[in-house]
């Protein structure tokens, strides 16, 4: 189920790598990294990391030790974040949008109706699990917020066309049929004798049903009398090819499968195969590929305000920096293919 809040070290839209490099800008004592015009506090990356340990300590894990590996790696991740919020703040900005109080209080309340049954007690208990404040809950719903309304104005211009819709559809066709079906009823039992056995008082005119909820060890059928509708294709080998074979009302002798030996009687005539029409699937077809432009074309956008930071747009303090540098890669990509 989805949190009230982002939940630790996950990207606001998208998976944003965090930028490292330099910056003119001035860090005061109080802050941990500057990104552009925006300062990244020490404040904000301690109580980053005050969560990540109420995270652990949930999970009755350890938290990692300062000066270990694990809690270099953890430290990293927590100003990575604190990055890419600042730039999505910046971006944001540069862009007209504007996150109200109002706009903030209305996902809140929302969001208790939608995970909480609108209680305020089962809110604030959230909370203080997660080790939130009221005004740093309300924060992280900004960001959640500004994140939103980045990737809607980023996207907007994606547009999914008819054309577009029926290619797919073309494309994915054998998606969208139902292979033949039949309803059936069988018995399963794992001995060759009790099936015999089983197999000849029901050709003697014993009651199926009864048999097959007193015998069968198939969980999915046995209390509905051994009844279920199967699809071609969808069994074992050997019970598909059984099923599909018989008459409508014919009852096989026991056949072996991995599961046991299989007593099968054909209850309806075989249905033919349906395709869906596109008619019928267009809109969720339209809706996934607007999903996946829209993801391609936010990637793109992220990739270039990137490398944009990683320029000259990030100064860290002393003992901030994120180690590997996560402008690396960026900055050995751009040399490459210049």
């Amino acid at each position: 189920m989805k949190r009230l809040v982002l939940l630790m070290f996950l990207s606001l839209a998208v998976v944003a790598a965090g930028c490292g490099g330099t910056s003119t800008a001035t860090l005061g004592s109080d802050d941990a990294a500057i990104v552009g015009s925006q300062a990244v506090t020490k404040e904000q990356f301690r109580s980053l990391m005050d969560r990540a340990k109420k995270s652990y300590d949930s999970q009755k894990r350890p938290f990692p030790k300062p000066g270990t590996a694990e809690y270099e790696q953890l430290k990293g991740q927590a100003v990575t974040f604190l990055i890419q919020r600042a730039e999505y703040a910046q971006e944001a900005d540069a862009m007209g949008i504007k996150i109200t109080d109002s706009d903030i209080d209305k996902r809140i309340e929302q969001l208790k109706k939608q995970y909480y049954g609108g209680s305020e007690a089962r809110y604030e208990k959230t909370l203080k699990q997660q080790g939130l404040t009221q005004d740093q809950a309300k924060e992280e719903i900004r960001a959640s917020l500004i994140a939103e309304a980045v990737f809607k104005k980023v996207t907007a211009s994606v547009n999914v066309s008819q054309k577009d819709v029926k290619a797919y559809y073309t494309a994915h066709r054998s998606q969208y049929v139902q292979p033949e079906s039949r309803d059936v009823r069988h018995i399963l039992v794992t001995k060759k004798a009790l099936a015999d056995t089983l197999w000849a008082r029901l050709k003697a005119g014993a009651n199926f049903a009864a048999l097959a909820k007193k015998y069968s060890k198939d969980p999915g059928s046995a209390s509905n009398g051994g009844k279920l509708t199967i699809s071609k294709g969808q069994t074992v080998a050997a019970f598909d090819k059984t099923a599909f074979d018989l008459k409508k009302g014919e009852l096989s002798p026991p056949i072996h499968t991995q599961y046991g030996y299989h007593i099968i009687q054909a209850l309806s005539a075989i249905k033919p195969a349906q395709s869906t029409p596109l008619s019928k699937v267009e809109a969720s077809i339209k809706q996934q590929l607007e999903q996946q432009q829209k993801n391609d074309v936010m990637t793109k956008w992220v990739d270039q305000k990137k490398k944009d930071y990683c320029k000259s747009s990030i100064k860290y303090q002393v003992g901030y920096a994120p180690n590997p540098d996560p402008c690396a890669s960026t900055t050995a990509a751009t040399t490459t293919s210049q």
